[in-house]
């Protein structure tokens, strides 16, 4: 943990979301010999050096220029840049449930090139103090931007939730956020139709964006309408694309009645509307994967699974396990299954009718889903679903940009951008497995070697037996 704390000093990480100069103002970092990765499909360069300064990609250019003397230099010869990634649904902060926060999920992050999250649902104060103490230099972690608690029913089914019951109590809710410093709305499933539709209302009045579950209450098509930016895993989605959608609403539902009951031309209608209103989707692929499948995969073997802590493990994954199996996993699992393989098809099917997508995985509160590692396996299931390794690496990067308005600043490699970057050992253009071959990340413009990342994944693994 000493040699944890004294990294982080030494590297004073300044990763606002707004981005920009550090205590180290003036240091110049030269990524030399590098292919730089075209995240918008155009062709890749080799031979580049990328200089950057004060937080910022300052100039690319061809190798055969001198850096500045003063420059660190970074041979690149061989490797691979691209922009930092994004999890677009996370939970860093989440009650007692998930602990370790900030000791284990943040730096997770980080250590897998993962420079930026949307976090999806926490205690507004603790993550506010987070951002800032990432801001100051005094925590590691990547750029946030936040949801604080979700708006829900009565009672609420989850940790850092506001319920409410009435239209009045979901306007206030709503007011009360925006005020409190949330960057974003979040609804959850058991809000009532009213309270839904006010909240939707007043996020418009407030200029606050609004995302999250397609409630119970509520038709798919109807939180598109009302302007809900992103449908979060596929809620609402199936039951739209069934020929019982109404009977669904009432309950109950699950993988059965939706693969028995499934409507093609329903579900064509449901997708034409979503791509005409530019209705986001975030399938949570893995986390999906690992929920209807709970009781038929192995959930221990996942990706970094010997950084979850021990509390994780030994508490929450079973009290979240035995709630699965008892209230959502209980048809046969062979129409689970299929339910699994229709969602990739659904992937598909929404990307191809210019649905956006946008990659995220409901780390940490899933079963084994790992802080970091889960999002390189999110980008697996979009090629396995039939999106090209670079349309996956585009919902990680271009597509974030876009969702937050943010392209000038992120989203590609170019001039004048934020320095959030990952330095590859091969082209994920080629196999997208081989975003998980990270040589080093840039961050805020800060350099982080392969050496400093094993040295934070060391230092999280201890954390994690502690917690």
């Amino acid at each position: 943990m000493k040699r944890f704390l004294f990294l982080v000093a030494a590297i004073c990480f300044v990763v606002s979301f707004a981005g920009g100069a550090s205590s180290q103002d003036g240091k110049t970092l030269a990524i030399t010999h590098v292919t730089v990765i075209d995240i918008t499909g155009g062709v890749s360069t080799s031979g580049r050096t990328v200089i950057i300064r004060e937080g910022r990609i300052v100039t690319i250019q061809s190798a055969s220029h001198k850096p500045p003397r003063d420059a660190q230099l970074v041979d690149g010869s061989g490797k691979f840049l691209i922009p930092g990634l994004w999890d677009m649904h996370v939970h860093t902060n989440f009650g007692d449930w998930i602990p370790g926060g900030k000791e284990i999920i943040l730096p997770l992050f980080v250590a897998n090139g993962v420079t930026g999250v949307r976090d999806m649902g926490g205690d507004l104060h603790q993550l506010l103090e987070w951002r800032n103490e990432i801001n100051n230099g005094k925590t590691l972690g990547p750029r946030m931007v936040i949801s604080g608690p979700m708006i829900d029913g009565a009672p609420p089914h989850f940790p850092a939730s506001v319920p409410v019951t009435t239209a009045a109590e979901g306007r206030k809710a709503v007011d009360d956020l925006k005020q409190g410093g949330a960057d974003f709305i979040k609804v959850q499933s058991y809000i009532s139709r009213d309270a839904y539709f006010a909240v939707a209302d007043e996020a418009k009045k407030q200029g606050m964006v609004f995302v999250g579950h397609v409630p119970d209450a509520i038709r798919a098509s109807e939180a598109s309408n009302a302007g809900q930016k992103s449908i979060e895993h596929y809620t609402g989605i199936f039951e739209s694309c069934s020929t019982i959608e109404d009977e669904l609403l009432k309950g109950p539902k699950g993988p059965r009645r939706v693969v028995e009951n499934y409507s093609a031309a329903n579900c064509a209608k449901l997708i034409a509307l979503m791509a005409k209103n530019q209705t986001w989707q975030v399938p949570t692929l893995t986390w999906e994967r690992g929920q209807w499948l709970i009781d038929d995969l192995d959930l221990s073997l996942s990706p970094g699974a010997k950084y979850a802590a021990a509390t994780w493990r030994n508490k929450s994954y079973k009290k979240f396990t035995e709630g699965i199996l008892k209230e959502l996993d209980t048809d046969p699992v062979t129409y689970r299954r299929q339910f699994v393989a229709k969602e990739l098809e659904m992937t598909l099917a929404m990307h191809r009718a210019g649905v956006p997508l946008l990659a995220g995985t409901d780390t940490a509160a899933g079963v084994y889903v790992i802080p970091g590692f889960s999002l390189h396996q999110e980008l697996e299931l979009f090629v396995k679903a039939g999106l090209t390794p670079l349309e996956a690496l585009q919902t990680a990067t271009l597509n974030p940009a876009k969702f937050l308005g943010r392209t000038r600043d992120m989203g590609t490699v170019e001039e004048g951008k934020l320095a959030d970057l990952v330095l590859l050992d091969a082209n994920p253009l080629d196999d997208i497995r081989n975003t998980q071959k990270i040589s080093a990340v840039v961050l805020a413009g800060r350099y982080l070697s392969r050496s400093d990342l094993d040295g934070v994944l060391k230092d999280v693994g201890t954390a994690a037996e502690k917690k």
